[in-house]
């Protein structure tokens, strides 16, 4: 994938600066990083819970993505043989299988015509074949689908998707199913989190001001935060209108409140979170009193409090962070 949003530099203190890998993947409308937090993919039910927690084996998949390939390879029949010999759910070479399979329910057995097994094989081998090709240029999501269709051996010899009509079909159609919305709403892409990241970038330096900050840019604010500190004379932001501000220039309508804004985002756990997530902090969803956006490394943009200014902070600079979520175009859930 392209790399949108290389590197920041942060400025820590008066004389030195942290390089931090901001690494939104541009990758046209697919979901940020591999996919969406939550399954939109209509899968059967045995084999839900299967591909939800094996979609998290690394950071270049995600259960929709996983759940895709699956759909593509057997349309989630277990019991499947190819014309060529590929087995199970995941459609495994038996060569492939012999080096792969993992035993993943813990009987003993590494068995490909079984889901409890095959499919967190799936992932795993999905996750080795990124490793393998991660070099590759291009886009780093197809170069490792196109390795598990063709072999890692043919992205690295062709630089990218091999020129292979069965293998440029096969990325192209899981890419088109796991980029399908959730009903409910739209998921961030990858494009917007990079449009994100980089509106909040262009707001280094504004002041903060408590209820400061719209859709339309910074304002002065209001009267007054806990200990006192009033907006009202001062144009900038508080740390929601930071991100309501940032997530407007993408066409995302979010709340005014830290606790709002996390009410209409979907949860991704915190070793998912990809630059553009929001980053909550507080004790419980309800008060939940700050938030800011995250740009990879453990670093986040945000409005941090009265006579600070936009900045980045390291995730913990307000505390345990008490959640990570991605923001749904048109969609709320109960907080």
């Amino acid at each position: 994938m392209r790399t949108t949003a290389a590197a920041v530099a942060i400025g820590v203190g008066a004389t030195a600066a942290v390089v931090v890998a901001a690494l939104v993947q541009a990758a046209g409308n697919d979901p940020i990083g591999a996919g969406t937090a939550a399954l939109s993919l209509s899968v059967p039910a045995p084999y839900k819970s299967l591909i939800e927690n094996a979609g998290h084996t690394c950071s270049d998949i995600s259960p929709n993505l996983l759940a895709a390939l699956l759909k593509q390879e057997s349309d989630f029949t277990p019991d499947r043989t190819s014309p060529v010999g590929a087995q199970g759910i995941a459609q495994f070479m038996p060569s492939t299988w012999e080096t792969e399979g993992i035993d993943g329910n813990g009987d003993g057995k590494r068995n490909v015509w079984d889901p409890q097994d095959a499919i967190p094989s799936a992932a795993r081998y999905l996750c080795t074949m990124a490793k393998d090709v991660k070099d590759v240029p291009g886009d780093r999501q197809s170069n490792m689908l196109a390795a598990y269709n063709a072999g890692s051996a043919r992205v690295l010899k062709f630089g990218g998707v091999p020129p292979i009509e069965e293998t440029q079909d096969y990325v192209r159609e899981i890419k088109a199913l796991a980029a399908q919305p959730s009903p409910g709403g739209k998921a961030t892409t990858t494009e917007q989190a990079a449009t994100v990241v980089n509106v909040a970038q262009e707001m280094i330096g504004t002041p903060y001001s408590w209820g400061g900050g719209s859709a339309s840019g910074p304002t002065t604010g209001t009267c007054c935060s806990p200990n006192g500190s009033s907006g009202a004379s001062v144009a900038g932001f508080d740390c929601s209108g930071l991100t309501l501000y940032a997530y407007a220039r993408v066409g995302i309508a979010l709340p005014r409140t830290a606790a709002e804004q996390y009410a209409v985002s979907e949860p991704v756990k915190p070793e998912s979170a990809m630059p553009g997530d929001l980053v909550f902090y507080g004790s419980s969803a309800p008060s939940l009193h700050h938030v800011g956006i995250y740009v990879g490394g453990g670093w986040s943009i945000d409005a941090p409090r009265p006579g600070q200014q936009v900045r980045f902070d390291r995730v913990d600079a307000m505390g345990a962070p008490f959640a990570f979520a991605r923001p749904i175009s048109r969609h709320s859930k109960e907080a």
